[in-house]
């Protein structure tokens, strides 16, 4: 048979078992980490807004970008489907808005410059992110307490730059930003189903 014809070697695929098993592992660990009172007081202040027709602001980048649109449709359709939800608006969705602050003042601006615009103290802030570093994160929370709102946050790794400056850090001490971008949906959808009960009692 010519070299041409043979098939090509497989690599050693028995290195995905261990890295199954230390991600499961590492996602049980940080889920132990979820302080549930915290949940409540978040959830409670969620209620709060609502009452008083705030709008719920969440930023991140990347694939917290990505997570903050999920959790908009979950909070905008999921919690109350026939339309008594929240009010809420993921900062990361609209490319036209984010590539015209990005060119125009600067990609550190494009979040703060949004809530300057549309925010005030009815409302809420909800950051994603890994590092807590990302500069668009830190001026976000400066501009969204200039405005009194309240500010929340999921972080990872140290928490960076971003948990001292939040009212209510969500922070799960893990360097790895799969699992803290996991735990990011994970907690959206325990608020979800939380909210969701919650808007059912008042009916």
């Amino acid at each position: 048979m010519s070299s041409h014809n043979a098939l090509p070697k497989l690599p050693d695929i028995s290195i995905v078992d261990t890295i199954t098993q230390e991600y499961v592992n590492n996602l049980s660990l940080v889920l132990q980490q979820l302080n549930h009172q915290d949940v409540k007081s978040f959830t409670g202040a969620l209620m709060s807004m609502r009452k008083r027709s705030g709008t719920l602001y969440i930023c991140g980048n990347g694939g917290s970008a990505a997570n903050a649109i999920h959790l908009a449709n979950d909070f905008t359709f999921g919690i109350c489907p026939s339309g008594d939800a929240l009010k809420v608006e993921a900062l990361s969705a609209n490319s036209s808005v984010l590539t015209c602050l990005g060119n125009d003042i600067g990609y550190e601006n494009i979040f703060s410059h949004q809530l300057k615009v549309k925010a005030s103290e009815k409302d809420m802030l909800l950051v994603l992110s890994g590092s807590g570093n990302s500069p668009n994160i830190i001026n976000a929370i400066e501009q969204a307490r200039h405005l009194n709102m309240m500010t929340v946050g999921v972080l990872g790794y140290s928490g960076g730059k971003a948990k001292p400056r939040l009212d209510l850090p969500f922070h799960f001490n893990i360097d790895d930003m799969q699992v803290s971008e996991d735990m990011q949906v994970i907690l959206g959808h325990i608020l979800m189903q939380s909210l969701h009960q919650l808007i059912l009692q008042e009916s």
